[in-house]
């Protein structure tokens, strides 16, 4: 495929859709498909062969509506309107009055003024709600692979990392590494292969945003892991996938044949001289697998466990050779940065951590669901006017960041901007995106052992500090969750917590104790009304015992 056919393909595909009236997008994500989608899929389909409006209307499966607590979520391109509990009878109300007689169904109706849909800016899931999932023709048609035409065909390779550095693009997996570096350092070294690895190992509790991106918009991730491969002279990418995502897998599968047939993958792509294949390894579910480096040994066929660094994978990955390790939503960026230039995307967001943030909010949230925001934002407006705040009758008490590794924001850090830098003052983590809210019906210690148990159970056991101090941790909540505990063991704990942190071997120790600290910090008399009273009816804590600010492994 040339540049020119691919453009005359964007241009038949716009054509073709043009030529209907209305697009009937229903969402055909994991969680609009547990709550019943295919029953509106097949009712919508019934009733436009019965109303003869299959010439009228086109109705299609698209990614995730956002609005994840409301579905099954269904949009029609004229209006444009959004439907949300749509069953049957409301899938043959939208075709027979909004689509025949141009009358909107009013009592499914979402007012897309919302601010749940004003408060955001997307650039990962722009593609979201507009385009067949499984179509390479509707992904072409908005501007799909046009990124990496240009970088064939008008950039060297220099060229494509400048821009992604210039951009500011961090990493989305957790860290924030700067991506254009960890590119540049593969670049740079010297072997006779390379590799490019997408991490879309998501085990976060709560955490469904690479999920939902692969779900929606496979393309997105397939054109950045090729624009990366250009960029660093690999010719080889391996997506690494949880098996707990079959939506996601059997879409990606689909979206590299695509792509083949085309000639988008494969060898001589745009008629260059770059070759670049993606294959697809499943992993088993362990949490541990989402570090790179136990990432990368689970691709080879060997036993997930993290070894020590350095040598960091950008010198020594996947067989030894130099390999890019980024996250889903990394590479997601990667062709909007190309497309629209490196200042646009700067633009955005602030001067350390430029662009936007997909999140999945979950917990104890009116409106919980996938976002994506600009960083910087303050993490009031992400809990009240896009979450819709905590249920009736109950009051926000924290929203833990960054998943089990992360830590408890509370009320009176509700202002804080959302950004690498200052998550980090009060002990949370950016981590890759997920974001519990938790109301005053939850008690922060059994928060805390909730997440010290995920890790526990998680740990891969290679290493003596975690292996043995998560299970201890977990123990001694336990414990002070039962009234059984005595001053003496809250301060072991806080002891035992600091030890975890600084001696773990990789980052699921270091970080295992985050949640523990962090309640501590913030939320100690929940802590102290637990432990049993001493002779003389007081608790007197070791004020010494520190608390160290979580930061990130």
């Amino acid at each position: 495929m040339t540049v020119e056919d691919l453009r005359e393909l964007a241009e038949k595909e716009q054509a073709r859709q043009a030529e209907y009236e209305h697009r009937i997008l229903y969402c055909s994500s994991a969680g609009c498909v547990s709550s019943g989608c295919d029953a509106v899929k097949n009712e919508l389909k019934k009733a436009i062969g019965e109303l003869d409006l299959s010439k009228k209307c086109e109705m299609i499966g698209t990614g995730c509506l956002g609005l994840c607590g409301e579905g099954p979520l269904v949009f029609v391109s004229s209006g444009p309107t959004l439907y949300q509990h749509v069953d049957a009878a409301a899938a043959r109300r939208i075709v027979e009055e909004h689509i025949g007689q141009g009358k909107k169904v009013k009592e499914n109706e979402i007012d897309l003024n919302d601010p749940f849909f004003a408060s955001q800016k997307k650039i990962v899931l722009e593609n979201m709600g507009k385009i067949n999932a499984e179509s390479i023709e509707e992904y072409i048609a908005a501007d799909g692979y046009e990124a990496l035409a240009k970088a064939l065909t008008e950039m060297i390779p220099e060229e494509v990392i400048s821009e992604i550095r210039k951009a500011g693009l961090r990493g989305r997996g957790g860290a924030g590494y700067p991506t254009g570096l960890k590119w540049d350092i593969v670049r740079k070294g010297v072997a006779d292969q390379k590799y490019v690895v997408c991490n879309a190992d998501e085990g976060d509790p709560g955490a469904f945003m690479d999920r939902s991106v692969l779900e929606g918009d496979p393309h997105r991730v397939l054109e950045g892991m090729a624009i990366a491969g250009y960029a660093v002279g690999a010719n080889q990418g391996f997506i690494y996938v949880r098996a707990e995502y079959p939506l996601a897998i059997d879409r990606l599968k689909t979206a590299i044949k695509q792509a083949e047939r085309l000639g988008l993958l494969g060898n001589g792509i745009f008629e260059s001289h770059f070759n670049f294949r993606i294959d697809i390894r499943i992993g088993a579910g362990a949490f541990v697998c989402g570090e790179e480096t136990a990432l990368l040994r689970s691709v080879m066929g060997r036993r997930g466990r993290p070894k020590v660094r350095p040598p960091y994978p950008s010198e020594k990955g996947l067989w030894d050779k130099p390999t890019v390790i980024n996250n889903v939503e990394t590479y997601a960026n990667v062709a909007p940065i190309l497309r629209n230039g490196s200042g646009w995307f700067a633009a955005i967001g602030t001067q350390k951590s430029p662009g936007t943030k997909v999140f999945a909010i979950a917990g104890n949230v009116k409106r919980p669901g996938l976002i994506e925001v600009p960083m910087g934002i303050a993490l009031r407006k992400i809990i009240f006017d896009i979450g819709g705040g905590t249920p009736e009758g109950t009051k926000f008490k924290a929203a833990q960041a960054g998943g089990p590794s992360g830590g408890c924001i509370p009320t009176e850090h509700l202002d804080i901007l959302v950004d690498y830098e200052s998550l980090q003052t009060v002990g949370a983590m950016m981590g890759s995106g997920g974001m519990i809210v938790i109301d005053d019906t939850s008690n922060m210690v059994e928060v805390a052992k909730y997440f010290s148990e995920f890790c526990m159970d998680e740990s891969c056991g290679k290493c003596i500090p975690c292996r043995v101090g998560t299970k201890h941790i977990y123990m001694m909540l336990d414990k002070i969750v039962k009234g059984e505990a005595t001053e003496n063991d809250f301060d072991l704990l806080k002891e035992l917590c600091v030890m975890v942190k600084e001696t773990s071997l990789c980052g699921l120790g270091q970080s295992a104790p985050n949640g523990v600290i962090s309640t501590v910090r913030f939320f100690k008399d929940e802590y102290l009304s637990k432990l049993k009273k001493s002779a003389e009816g007081n608790t007197h804590l070791n004020e010494s015992s520190s608390v160290p600010v979580v930061k990130e492994a």
